[in-house]
């Protein structure tokens, strides 16, 4: 597989996971404002976990999000 090929596929991957768990975060936060859980203002750590047998790969990136 060519490099170019290789950046491709893998910018596809990430734009939908982007998409998708950006969606699924929204919609936490907002469920959290709702309840009293979170407040405006707060900042909230959230972590991804990158995994792939065939590649054993396992990685965990946490970042904050404020709020």
């Amino acid at each position: 597989m060519k490099d170019e090929a290789l950046k491709a596929a893998v910018s596809r991957f990430l734009k939908n996971v982007s998409f998708k768990a950006q969606g699924e975060i929204e919609k936490a936060v907002r469920s959290g404002l709702a309840s009293g859980k979170l407040h405006s203002g707060e900042s909230l750590t959230a972590g991804v976990t990158l995994t792939s047998e065939k590649l054993d790969l396992n990685i965990t990136i946490f970042s904050k999000i404020e709020l």
